[in-house]
């Protein structure tokens, strides 16, 4: 019963399909950003400082760089909420949970790729749409600012402290730092999200919107979190996690195909 009344009363207001899109089930709402499609280098290199997406922190698993074509979709201005996961679920697994009453809008944390996924599949039902968790590519992409980009470090900015919380005691709040290129928020810090691929090495030739490794178990983290370094919050660095794991410092992102509307 409590599933079909949230369906009746599941709001939309989208608009044109480059727009961004404000969803409502019941009281509860997110608002999902248009990301334009486009070609970006997605990695990092420590290398070389005069080629290309030179970073002296990157990582080898943040190699090779290499171009990845990107067609348009939406991304959700925050990670899930606390809110609206007790809405969709009944329950919230978050450990910071004891904030909820005061902060309804702490991201959700706790949770592993299997919860995102159910998640997402009764969300699809409430909705009638197909929301999803985006690539690992798509991350990069909208992290950096889409064709938007700057070429910042960090999700809007070279200067952490602007744009993410890192190195806390805790989760905090969504969107309580400047958002990205984009108007996306908490791309870097706060909680670390789970993307939809298979966690593998990258490879050097051109990639149209790449889904991850066809190999392997683990799937992608990225975007650091509340209780990472600095240096873990970067566009560029990888992150993976068992599909049953879950941490205090884990939670998602929605995605959505401009196609599927």
């Amino acid at each position: 019963t409590k599933n079909y009344i949230d369906r009746i009363f599941a709001l939309f207001y989208f608009g044109h399909y480059w727009e961004n899109l404000e969803i409502k089930i019941g009281k509860v709402s997110f608002n999902m950003i248009y990301v334009e499609g486009g070609t970006f280098l997605m990695g990092a290199q420590n290398l070389n400082i005069n080629d290309k997406n030179y970073d002296e922190t990157a990582y080898p698993e943040e190699e090779p760089i290499h171009t990845v074509n990107i067609k348009s979709f939406y991304l959700a201005e925050s990670p899930v909420t606390q809110k609206l996961w007790l809405k969709v679920m009944g329950y919230n697994p978050s450990a910071s949970k004891s904030f909820f009453k005061k902060h309804e809008q702490y991201p959700v944390d706790s949770i592993s790729w299997d919860d995102s996924r159910e998640f997402i599949e009764r969300l699809n039902i409430i909705t009638n749409q197909h929301f999803r968790l985006p690539t690992e590519a798509e991350w990069e992409y909208a992290a950096r600012g889409g064709n938007k980009s700057m070429g910042y470090l960090y999700s809007g900015s070279n200067d952490i402290n602007e744009v993410g919380w890192y190195k806390m005691p805790k989760s905090q709040k969504v969107m309580g730092k400047k958002p990205n290129e984009l108007g996306l928020y908490d791309m870097s810090g706060n909680v670390w999200e789970w993307c939809h691929d298979k966690y593998g090495c990258y490879e050097s030739a051109t990639k149209d919107n790449p889904t991850g490794s066809k190999i392997g178990v683990n799937r992608v983290l990225r975007g650091g979190s509340w209780h990472s370094d600095a240096h873990y919050c970067r566009n560029t660095m990888r992150n993976s996690g068992s599909p049953a794991f879950n941490f205090i410092s884990v939670g998602m992102r929605l995605a959505l195909d401009k196609d599927n509307l």
